[in-house]
């Protein structure tokens, strides 16, 4: 090691405060036992018919004392002590595989905390000579993330490729070809989201409700006039696109924060509407025996078709699984994402979509420049409104039942965050967030409480560290120069660095 470097070690050693690292990780070890008391540490289980609590205060002083002694190690880590700290992390990551723990959920976040500890020791082990600002971290990752986006021209194709064979690989189950279909949708939802947030910038907290409006265009329509699904998906999308102008018009003047209130409200509007109009909508009890699709119009999805139609095992020759409608449903939704992508990524280039990152840049001087606002605007709401109406058309045709429950809130709040985590404008960064924000959530859905619990930490570290979203670089759509390698260039300027 060099000299001065472990100079520099021994001094922030001897300049650490004890007193205050003990305070802080207190601190954080009180705010974890304030949180796990109501939600883990009482329960209430029925004992001969009656409701009673049932205390379970080891679980919550063990997850605030694993909070505090987590806490404590990243702390004596920044501090010049990563190398003892990372031999403690690794007695601890070995201990909670072999200790034995009230619950599995506690092992789970001795593990992980263990695993945290231990990689941040690292990095101040390789880090430590060279202290990096916030601008120059965020300056190193942009460049990473361009890398990556530039890598996505390989990566995009291999995960379509991957995407298309799941069903086929030995693993692909119910539940696993369920997943995909949520994600798919989800990504669907985010791609559709970011050309209002992540081209046009301008923030959208109600884009549930054209979600809400193509799902029960399509349920409503297919009840009452016995539209097919095929007729009914392009109808929902421009319903939900219709919607989508209606809201544009009354909120052009309003900017920022005022913008975002009115897109908030209007998805609480169409919620309330849903909710309490019962003799169009179904009120609370919402809508049920949503058609299915068949395929194609030409056979349908069960076991036993009626008179005169015919059934996809019998067409095909093949044995009846309940799988085949999982099957083809996996694959509309990964054919309708897929055609929004390709849409998205061509619309970019043209006037249409400059005019939407012009306005994302600085919305004076997209004026200044000769662009109608009021049109770039209409048409990015109304774009976005059909797919999302798409997405809702899909969603209640593969749930087969739909209520006001569905489109609350925190839908909105999920695609946004999904768009943001991401990075606003990337296409792949939205397929990266939601395998973060929907996909682990659903895998470590046996942790119950514990949950959302960590999905919520593992949010806060992710806006801490990247808050600008994984992938935030965005590759302008136009260019002065066609990019070129340093060799061409070398070349074209006659041998010239």
């Amino acid at each position: 090691m060099n000299p001065t470097t472990a100079v520099t070690a021994t001094s922030r050693v001897q300049t650490l405060d004890w007193s205050a690292a003990l305070k802080d990780a207190g601190l954080a070890g009180l705010v974890a036992l304030l949180l796990t008391l109501p939600l883990v540490g009482l329960r209430t289980i029925e004992v001969q018919s009656r409701l009673t609590v049932e205390p379970h205060l080891a679980e919550v002083a063990l997850t605030a004392l694993l909070v505090f002694l987590g806490r404590l190690g990243l702390t004596l880590a920044a501090a010049g002590l990563a190398r003892p700290v990372l031999a403690a992390a690794t007695l601890a990551l070995a201990a909670g595989w072999v200790l034995p723990f009230p619950t599995e959920a506690l092992r789970v976040l001795m593990v992980i905390g263990a695993l945290v500890v231990a990689l941040r020791a690292l990095w101040a082990l390789h880090r430590r000579h060279d202290r990096l600002s916030q601008q120059e971290r965020d300056r190193r990752m942009d460049h990473l993330g361009a890398r990556f986006q530039d890598a996505t021209r390989l990566i995009g194709p291999a995960a379509v490729m991957l995407a298309v064979a799941l069903p086929f690989l030995p693993f692909a189950d119910r539940a696993t070809l369920d997943l995909g279909i949520l994600l798919l949708t989800y990504i669907m939802l985010g791609w559709g989201l970011n050309i209002v947030v992540g081209l046009a910038g301008l923030l959208d907290l109600g884009y549930v409700a054209f979600y809400a409006v193509g799902a029960y265009s399509y349920a409503l329509l297919a009840q009452t006039f016995g539209f097919s699904f095929w007729l009914c998906l392009p109808l929902a999308g421009l319903l939900a696109s219709f919607a989508g102008v209606m809201l544009g018009f009354p909120v052009l003047r309003l900017r920022g924060d005022y913008f975002a209130i009115v897109t908030l409200g209007f998805g609480e509007i169409v919620r309330i509407i849903l909710l309490n109009w019962a003799n169009f909508t179904g009120g609370p009890n919402g809508i049920a025996g949503i058609p299915r699709p068949s395929f194609f119009g030409i056979a349908d999805f069960t076991a036993a078709p009626e008179p005169g139609r015919l059934a996809f095992h019998q067409l095909f020759g093949l044995q009846y699984t309940p799988l085949h409608r999982i099957i083809f449903l996996y694959y509309l939704i990964l054919a309708l994402a897929l055609l929004v992508n390709l849409f998205t990524l061509r619309i970019r280039r043209l006037p249409l979509g400059r005019a939407w990152e012009a306005l994302r840049e600085d919305d004076i001087a997209c004026t200044a420049l000769g662009i109608n606002r009021t049109t770039i605007k209409l048409a990015a709401f109304a774009i976005a409104a059909m797919f999302g109406g798409i997405a809702g058309s899909f969603f209640a045709t593969r749930q087969g039942f739909i209520s006001p429950e569905s489109f609350s809130f925190i839908e909105s709040a999920i695609i946004l965050a999904i768009v943001v985590l991401g990075g606003m404008g990337s296409q792949i960064g939205v397929v990266i967030a939601t395998l973060l924000v929907i996909g682990l959530p659903e895998v470590f859905r046996d942790l119950a409480q514990y949950r959302m619990l960590t999905f919520g930490a593992g949010m806060v570290l992710i806006m801490l560290w990247r808050p600008r979203g994984l992938l935030a670089h965005r590759e302008p759509t136009l260019l002065l120069h066609p990019r070129q390698s340093a060799f061409r260039r070398q070349a074209e300027a006659g041998g010239r660095p």
